[in-house]
């Protein structure tokens, strides 16, 4: 999906600065599945401006130039809604970790298994803030995304625990202690 619609889609939701939209990406509904740069926001923004789909208004703050604040238009609506009748690309996993594992019989022990606790620990983290999120009055495309999210979260936790063994020697450190329990 690209950027214009994404903004549109975050701007369906209310109005929303440049950064408040980037905020949407990394801690907002759309963290779990989507990302998007300023270096991509704000040309999709100015574009979208230029084409009706958005309004712009400039608020003035306390010791900073103007906040730009966009919002979608009937056009940007309608121009939303015709995105969503398109059939979306095929999802992909994009993890540094998951690159960095597949090359597991490179790395030294000890790194690998603080990387995989990291990767353990980071699904856990997030099982635990779907979980702790309050649903009541949803609608209902949000309730499955977050229903989603949790499977596939919880799978994720699921399946490193279950394989912990394919990827780090088990046997201990040279204390004795066996790995990952005490991290």
């Amino acid at each position: 999906m690209d950027v214009r619609t994404l903004c549109l889609g975050v701007l369906s939701l209310g109005d929303a600065s440049g950064y408040e939209i980037k905020k949407a990406f990394e801690a907002g509904p759309f963290a779990h599945f989507h990302q998007a740069g300023f270096g991509s926001i704000y040309p999709a923004l100015g574009s979208l401006h230029d084409d009706g789909c958005v309004s712009c208004t400039e608020v003035a703050t306390d010791r900073r130039p103007a906040k730009k604040v966009y919002a979608i238009t009937e056009k940007g609506r309608t121009a939303f809604r015709q995105a969503l009748t398109k059939w979306p690309a095929p999802d992909k996993i994009r993890s540094e970790y998951v690159f960095m594992l597949f090359f597991a019989d490179l790395m030294d022990e000890d790194h690998l298994g603080d990387v995989f606790d990291a990767y353990l620990a980071h699904y856990r983290r997030l099982v635990e803030q779907i979980r702790c999120a309050d649903s009541a009055g949803m609608p209902r495309g949000r309730l499955f995304a977050r229903g989603f999210g949790l499977a596939f979260y919880e799978a994720a936790v699921g399946y490193l625990e279950a394989n912990r063994a394919l990827l780090l020697d088990e046997r201990g450190d040279a204390t004795g202690r066996k790995r990952g329990t005490d991290r």
